[in-house]
């Protein structure tokens, strides 16, 4: 009974914590001409720069596909959704420095946290995974991507493991993993908790796993 109780508490303080949670992400997707690449990484380095002046603004992770040159990724973490609108002006800046160079639409998405923790700096050879994961409606998917996400965290190698919700599709959700090396990577992908997430989801995937190697953008 004791245990029963523990675990129902720890489940209210949870669910508690995730309530009063402000923190809004922001997961961008942007694809350019090669031959602009240059001048591009130069125009999400200086939105990086200018709106990370902005106090309520956490961070502003670039990416770029590992095998994809001009592919891009923006993670953006703030405070607050507000906070984050209120930068509007300075994103529509980075869409005009972009437009001569873009070959794709920019496809903009909101979350909020579903599974967050802090964890060691990556070096220079991390490597970086970021995954949407499209399903049907299922309220077992949050669970299955939370149980991930704290098994992953304790294999050798693991620098992070977020999982990030849609604000308004709970259908939808941002996995953003960082491993210390490829070989950790390798190792995570064969290990059972991995292979049984994925067995389990499979029934309810809208689409195929959309997951992509990048590299950081420092």
């Amino acid at each position: 009974m004791k245990r029963v109780l523990f675990v129902l508490l720890a489940a209210l303080l949870a669910v508690r914590a995730s309530a009063q949670d402000t923190t809004f992400y922001s997961v961008s997707y942007i694809e350019v001409k090669p031959s602009l690449r240059a001048s591009s990484i130069n125009a999400l380095k200086q939105y990086r720069d200018l709106v990370h002046r902005d106090t309520a603004n956490i961070s502003v992770g670039l990416f770029e596909q590992a095998d994809r040159a001009g592919h891009f990724a923006i993670i953006e973490t703030w405070k607050t959704a507000a906070a984050y609108d209120a930068n509007a002006a300075e994103r529509k800046q980075l869409e005009g420095a972009l437009e001569p160079a873009r070959t794709s639409g920019w496809d903009t998405r909101p979350y909020k946290t579903l599974s967050i923790a802090s964890g060691p700096e990556a070096t220079n050879s991390s490597v970086y995974v970021i995954s949407h994961v499209d399903v049907s409606p299922d309220p077992k998917i949050a669970g299955m991507l939370t149980a991930l996400a704290e098994a992953s965290r304790h294999e050798q190698g693991n620098i992070r493991f977020d999982v990030l919700l849609h604000t308004m599709r709970s259908n939808h959700f941002e996995v953003i993993e960082i491993w210390q090396n490829q070989k950790a990577l390798e190792n995570h992908a064969s290990a059972a908790h991995t292979k049984k997430y994925r067995d389990d989801i499979q029934p309810s995937l809208g689409s195929p796993l959309d997951e992509r190697i990048y590299k950081s953008i420092e």
